[in-house]
């Protein structure tokens, strides 16, 4: 039987160049307003990382954002190791497109298959109603237009989806691809940077809120099914905000720990998109 194309795998498909440089398009179809999202432009970056880096699951990925991205357009793609052992390879690379960098990345990668235990702390999975009883992201009040929901399939908190009805900035939901494909390591990333942004549930309208650094780690490969995500700003000063993130697999196990720097450009329902 012919293998399912999954719009993940294929969007962020790549063509290896040579033994460090490879190109991809970029799809509008992973857009937060105007410029493609912050955890898809990372993707096929972090594919070309993986595969020099010896290891197969991403670790931790640590990402600083330069430029927005451009949708519909291709991109350059550099990986080089930085060190690679049995365990641990560490590598570098950058997206490039019209000839400057739109994002830089060191990574960690393993092998998350490991089953041996040292130590086992967890944080408790956060509580959330059943996917069927929460609010699809589509019917949020965001300010922004989301192609990207048309990949995306993320079930907020009633608690949390309307604007400025929580005391706490946070956001609390589910999400899965659209398309039913399988979620697996390489997913996490991007689902790290796919929830609205905490601020939404206590100050409204936000728009697009553009990231600085985003850093995720990859605690084990999730089972099939959901994942449940916990995000919340609890430091935003002037036109800045940082927010953390937890995810949760179907088991309840807690697979991704994220933290990011954001830039809020507007609080006004009609702010340009």
């Amino acid at each position: 039987m012919a293998a399912v194309a999954y719009q993940f795998d294929e969007e962020t498909a790549l063509v290896q160049r040579d033994d460090t440089h490879w190109q991809t398009n970029l799809t509008s179809n992973w857009n937060i307003g105007d410029n493609p999202n912050g955890g898809y432009l990372l993707a096929p970056l972090a594919k070309a990382m993986a595969s020099v880096s010896g290891h197969p699951d991403p670790l931790s990925i640590t990402t600083h954002y330069l430029r927005p991205g451009t949708a519909d357009a291709p991109a350059e793609i550099e990986a080089e190791m930085i060190r690679t052992g049995r365990t641990i390879g560490t590598v570098r690379g950058r997206l490039v497109q019209g000839g400057k960098s739109r994002i830089e990345s060191i990574a960690a990668f393993t092998d998350l298959s490991s089953t041996e235990s040292v130590v086992d702390i967890d944080t408790p999975v956060a509580p959330i109603p059943n996917p069927d009883d929460c609010v699809s992201r589509t019917e949020l009040e965001q300010g922004v237009i989301l192609p990207i929901m048309n990949r995306l399939d993320v079930r907020i908190h009633p608690d949390h989806a309307v604007a400025v009805a929580s005391r706490e900035a946070a956001i609390t939901g589910w999400i899965r691809f659209g398309d039913g494909r399988p979620v697996d390591a390489h997913a996490l990333p991007l689902f790290a940077d796919a929830f609205p942004p905490p601020l939404f549930s206590k100050v409204g309208y936000i728009g697009w809120v553009p990231t600085i650094e985003l850093t995720v780690h990859v605690r084990r490969r999730p089972v099939e099914g959901w994942i449940r995500g916990h995000f919340r700003t609890s430091d935003a000063t002037g036109n800045r905000t940082i927010e953390d993130g937890w995810l949760w697999d179907e088991s309840g196990a807690l697979v991704a720990v994220a933290r990011q720097v954001g830039l809020v450009l507007s609080t006004q329902p009609n702010a340009p998109r």
